[in-house]
């Protein structure tokens, strides 16, 4: 094994030594290779690494490290001096194109399929020290300098209050020609010369141009700045740090911020220029029929557990992207994120669309989400086709738009032992999940979808088995605590009442209408399995279900705060729920879902059993209470669910 160092104080002419170290990581890129080590000290790299060589293994990798104890920043950004005052808090920087490269974000319109309201937006920031500015339409808009004090999210059209509305009013505005970029910035009494500004000149800050580098751990980093593009996935995905249709990195303890779209891209399959954002480009197809065909090329690219996947994302915190902290469409299979602080993604509202979330992944096979803190985000956690196998277990959302939405998945996947704390908890347009043992605080909504067909897949296998559309149902809830708190507030299960409870009566409803195919399952829901949940405060009930508890009038208090580095949830309840037992789930007892055939098991196919609680503490015996702890009295209960 060789290490290899890099300082702000090395020479690229180097050897990379301990005596002689490098001046740039991505020079150490081009030489490390299976097993090596790359130590980085403390500093700020304006670069973009693109590692050019692979690990062999997990015990083989190639380890980009920052020096302990030492603070190590890549950005994506260059510093600018020299603003001009042209009067009234506005200031000018003329870049010369030729600075740029071959990609100028100032020239380059955020573009792709499903961004449904780009508002004219460019890959191209400007930051005063640190934080990003917001762009504007035009020089006026620019000048003028009026608060925003509302922003609109697009996929629900909801108004959300600006926290700091006086931001807003620092704007920038740029206007390219052949030559020069001209910047034009509202810093208001701000003397930008005196402090730090910089503008984005890079798309990524660790991305390897080629695939397959796979086994790369990169920890320790704080990376910020990098000027990316929407990323659907019918692209290949951009991110400030990306794995590139790769297998086995690791990527840690890692500080990601500012991605001006997404952070972190476990990616979809490479295409040709001509081969991407089809749909946005040509209105010929639907966006979905190509999805089909970028499914279908991947299969015919290696998309298996083999070359693909298999990579954990871990104890970062990843804030303040415009589209999303992790994303990927095929490329997250058999992966795991877990441990990560993810906060105020898609939350400055300058553009919209449909592939804007902390966690926006599609087909994550296989794949565990565990013990993330997810909050201040326009959407949590969003499942978009294809999850099976996927396991979301012990995560905290709160203060989201919407804690988690799952679309068009066929199932098995398992939500347990989560806190769900925001408004709307669940949008769940999907079939064959199970919902078990958490605590849900927010409304839910369910939906058929039956003008999509999507895949599902051989138990732990990319193979895909087949296509249907989702009726709806299949859906399991057991050992549930649902909390109302809010006046009309719709949380609960009420929402299947209709249900059927079981195969025997599916079947029958369907053989009544025989003679028919197809169009008779259109016409019946599939089967809901309801039972041991807990209802409190007006939360509303299935009227199916055969074992409960309703405390309806209990008004629980149930907040969030913060000590030092904890969070601390804080949670009155009353005797009767340390007296009501429901049985622990396991595989046996949640079934097969009806289409795929799979049942509910770990990623091994070993039968899972859910007698771990939310702090991972293992249940004695068959039963447990409701909700995900096990640890609570009557009255004043407060639990540290997550620490920095």
């Amino acid at each position: 094994m060789t290490v290899y160092i890099v300082s702000k104080q090395g020479d690229d002419r180097n050897s990379g030594q301990l005596k002689s170290p490098f001046l740039t990581i991505n020079r150490a890129a081009q030489v490390a290779q299976a097993g090596d080590k790359v130590v980085i000290h403390q500093g700020t790299y304006r670069e973009w690494v693109n590692p050019q060589h692979a690990g062999k293994s997990p015990q083989q990798m190639i380890t980009y490290q920052a020096a302990k104890d030492e603070r190590v920043i890549i950005k994506g950004s260059e510093k600018v001096t020299n603003w001009e005052s042209v009067g009234n808090g506005i200031w000018k920087h003329v870049v010369s194109n030729s600075a740029f490269g071959s990609f100028n974000p100032f020239d380059f319109k955020l573009n792709g399929d499903w961004l449904e309201q780009p508002n004219g937006r460019h890959a191209g920031a400007v930051y005063l020290d640190g934080r990003a500015l917001f762009e504007a339409a035009s020089y006026d808009e620019m000048a003028n300098g009026y608060p925003r004090n509302d922003g609109y999210e697009y996929v629900t059209q909801k108004k959300v209050h600006n926290v700091d509305p006086q931001w807003t009013t620092y704007r920038w505005f740029a206007e390219v020609n052949t030559d020069e970029t001209i910047i034009f910035a509202n810093f208001h009494q701000v003397n930008p010369n005196q402090r730090l500004t910089e503008i984005n000149v890079r798309k990524y800050c660790f991305y390897p141009d080629q695939t397959g580098i796979n086994y790369i751990c990169v920890e320790g980093f704080e990376m910020a700045q990098a000027a990316t593009n929407w990323a659907p996935p019918t692209a290949g995905q951009e991110g400030m740090i990306g794995v590139n249709w790769s297998k086995g990195w690791v990527i840690r303890n890692n500080n990601l911020h500012d991605a001006k779209c997404s952070a972190i891209s476990l990616g979809s399959v490479p295409m040709a220029k001509q081969d991407q954002n089809q749909f946005a480009r040509l209105h010929d197809k639907p966006g979905y029929q190509y999805q089909i065909e970028t499914m279908f090329h991947a299969i015919q690219s290696g998309w298996d557990k083999q070359h693909v996947g298999s990579h954990v994302i871990d104890h970062n915190q990843i804030h303040d992207c415009g589209q999303a902290g992790i994303i990927g469409y095929l490329g997250g299979i058999f992966s795991r994120i877990a441990n990560n602080h993810i906060y105020r993604i898609g939350t400055r509202y300058e553009f919209g669309g449909w592939e804007i979330a902390a966690l926006k992944l599609h087909a994550p096979i296989d794949t565990v989400i565990e013990h993330n803190l997810i909050e201040n985000c326009s959407l949590g956690i969003w499942l978009d086709w294809q999850a099976q196998g996927t396991r979301i277990t012990k995560n905290v959302l709160a203060d989201n738009l919407r804690d988690l939405l799952f679309e068009v998945n066929h199932g098995p996947f398992l939500v347990d032992d989560n806190l769900l704390l925001s408004d709307e908890a669940i949008n769940e347009f999907s079939q064959g999940e199970a919902f078990v043992n958490n605590l849900i605080a927010g409304t839910s909504a369910i939906q058929s979808v039956l003008n999509r067909t999507t895949p599902y897949h051989v138990p732990h296998s990319t193979q895909i088995k087949g296509y249907a559309c989702v009726y709806g149902g299949d859906d399991r809830y057991f050992n549930n605590l649902f909390i109302r708190q809010a006046k009309g507030a719709s949380v609960g299960t009420h929402i299947y009442n209709g249900s059927l409870t079981s195969m025997k009566q599916f079947v029958s409803q369907v053989e009544q209408r025989l003679p028919g195919d197809v169009e008779l399952f259109e016409t019946v829901r599939q089967p809901a399995y309801i039972n041991y949940n807990a209802y409190f405060g007006g939360a509303t009930v299935f009227n199916m279900e055969e074992t409960n508890l309703i405390e309806e009038k209990w008004q629980t208090k149930l907040a969030l705060k913060r000590v030092k580095n904890q969070v601390i949830l804080t949670i009155d309840l009353p005797v009767d729920l340390i007296q009501f037992e429901t049985p622990i789930q396991e595989t046996s007892s949640l079934g097969e879902v009806r289409l795929a055939g799979a049942k509910f098991d770990n990623p091994d196919g070993t039968p899972i059993r859910l007698n771990h609680d939310f702090f991972n503490k293992k249940i004695d015996g068959d039963t447990r209470l409701a909700g995900p702890f096990t640890e609570l009295k009557s009255g004043h209960n407060e639990q540290v669910v997550f620490e920095f």
